[in-house]
């Protein structure tokens, strides 16, 4: 089987197992759209602009879904009090059930998914790989407090990965790793990237006297190869400039020879050691213009 084919049959599975086809999606009276359209009010995404964009439906398709919804009594329509011309979709106490139903059907369906296969982990990194891949071009790189769940999600993975590439394996109490309030503004800066809530990467600025350094450059395997640590480090550098930061300074270690080479396409040049922190043996510095 071609490779046209096999993408094919993995669609076809994909709408016959989620039910996209069904007037009944899950059982609940009424198709797919309109219940994808409620979950977004639910979770917060209400502003009937913005469903259009998230859900790539013309504006007749859009008004269609939401006067069903209305219609139901799960959803009114009101005006946002900051922009009269914008439109918000609220939940009713019977929209919000109904969200709540869906919820308690969608995890259902899932586990029953996940439960097919024997290997959970390799089944849920092919999805989060799918996944990625078909959502590329949304995937936003914004900032996040280091002790945010999601920060602190991306550093446990970062360090077992250390952990398991280094020889004698990787202790985060050893190394000299950056206090939180050294990676907030004024003084630094911690980025994640996210894919529709899930952080795919990370990556920090530690502010300095002399300079700052860049830590904890991070990428989730199901985003490797689609260009993110670049837009992680260029989003990185606009933040040193904006903070003040023209010199900027790194340590890596020689297991991880991809980083290395990916910091000197960069434009980072090696310098000698300039910290005492037990794990790097490699180092790096760069210089920004003031303006670019």
């Amino acid at each position: 089987m071609d490779s046209i084919a096999r993408i094919r049959r993995f669609n076809r599975a994909v709408t016959r197992q989620l039910g996209a086809l069904n007037s009944s999606f899950l059982g609940r009276g009424r198709p797919l759209g309109s219940a994808r359209v409620l979950n977004l009010i639910g979770r917060g995404q209400g502003d009937v602009a913005k469903l259009r964009e998230v859900l790539a439906l013309d504006s007749g398709q859009m008004s269609r879904l939401l006067r069903g919804l209305e219609g139901e009594g799960l959803i009114v329509m009101e005006d946002d009090p900051e922009d009269g011309r914008r439109r918000i979709a609220r939940l009713t106490d019977a929209g919000q059930a109904e969200f709540a139903e869906y919820e308690r059907l969608s995890d259902a369906q899932a586990a029953d998914i996940l439960s097919r296969h024997p290997d959970h982990a390799a089944l849920l990194g092919a999805m989060d790989l799918i996944a990625t891949s078909l959502t590329r071009s949304e995937i936003e790189i914004v900032p996040c407090d280091p002790l945010d769940p999601r920060a602190q999600s991306c550093l446990a993975k970062y360090y077992a990965e250390l952990s398991a590439r280094f020889d004698g394996g990787f202790d985060v109490s050893l190394s000299k790793d950056p206090e939180a309030a050294e990676m907030r503004p004024p003084h630094g800066t911690f980025l994640i990237a996210l894919s529709d809530g899930l952080p795919l990467g990370c990556a920090a600025l530690k502010g300095g006297a002399d300079y700052a350094e860049v830590k904890r450059v991070w990428i989730a395997p199901a985003a490797r190869g689609l260009g993110l640590a670049r837009q992680l480090m260029n989003a990185l550098e606009v933040s040193a400039r904006e903070l003040g930061h023209l010199r900027l300074r790194l340590d890596t270690n020689s297991a991880l020879p991809e980083a290395i080479a990916m910091y000197q396409r960069f434009g980072w040049h090696e310098i000698p050691r300039y910290n005492n922190d037990p794990y790097p043996d490699r180092f790096f510095e760069k210089r920004l213009l003031a303006q670019e």
